[in-house]
């Protein structure tokens, strides 16, 4: 009798119990970190081609910009081999000082990026960086810690190998981190395509910077600026 009295109530509270399937983007209360997307890192990443990842460090840092988020830069020794952050994210922040650590390996031991995101005052951390095993987890991992919600861009972390990725996105997850793609992570910020910014200001940062949408886009409005309309493909739609 007792037993059958302790399972209804632990029944009872697991099925009052509110459960959160996601833990949506919110553009009014996050802010994105650029963790050490320098020149001589990024040489080591291999699992992702060149080109893809420097597309994915430069899409990353340009989210802000589309959802005006705040934003903190950060490198490491970058007077030494790990070398500069890509020219391409400071110029397009002129008037964002980057934080340059002289030491700390993990960006959350250095007091004066500390003190940079909570300035910012949100609670919902989007980060990219390099390494995914150390630069991107070992933050992601702080921050989990301070009561952050984190998302990880895994298209804007690299490392040496797959298997690294891999190993590393499966410890962030455990401790909580949202694991999310750029693609994913601007149609949250977004969520519809009628607000602002929508179409006028996204569509134009997933042509530059993921292509594979932006031709969707040019093949639509080709075929109603230029097009014609057989009428076989009538009855394919």
């Amino acid at each position: 009798m007792h037993f059958t009295k302790i399972f209804q109530a632990v029944t009872l509270l697991a099925a009052s119990t509110a459960v959160s399937a996601w833990n949506r983007l919110d553009k009014d209360n996050a802010a994105l970190l650029v963790i050490d997307h320098q020149v001589g890192l990024s040489q080591i990443v291999r699992d992702q081609s060149v080109n893809d990842f420097r597309n994915n460090m430069i899409a990353h840092a340009a989210m802000a910009k589309v959802f005006d988020l705040p934003i903190v830069l950060t490198s490491s020794t970058d007077e030494g081999p790990n070398g500069l952050l890509l020219k391409e994210i400071t110029d397009m922040y002129p008037n964002v000082t980057v934080i340059k650590r002289q030491g700390e390996v993990n960006a959350w031991d250095n007091k004066e990026f500390r003190a940079a995101v909570k300035a910012t005052g949100k609670k919902q951390l989007i980060i990219g960086g390099i390494v995914t095993e150390v630069c991107t987890a070992f933050l992601a991992l702080s921050l989990r810690d301070e009561g952050y919600q984190v998302y990880a861009n895994t298209d804007a972390s690299g490392t040496f190998n797959v298997r690294l990725a891999e190993e590393a996105n499966r410890r962030m997850e455990k401790a909580g981190v949202t694991l999310m793609g750029m693609f994913a992570i601007v149609m949250d910020l977004m969520r519809d395509w009628r607000r602002t910014p929508g179409l006028n200001e996204v569509l134009p940062y997933l042509d530059k910077y993921l292509f594979d949408y932006g031709l969707v886009a040019r093949h639509h409005a080709a075929a109603l600026v230029n097009g014609t309309l057989a009428a076989v493909e009538e009855t394919l739609i």
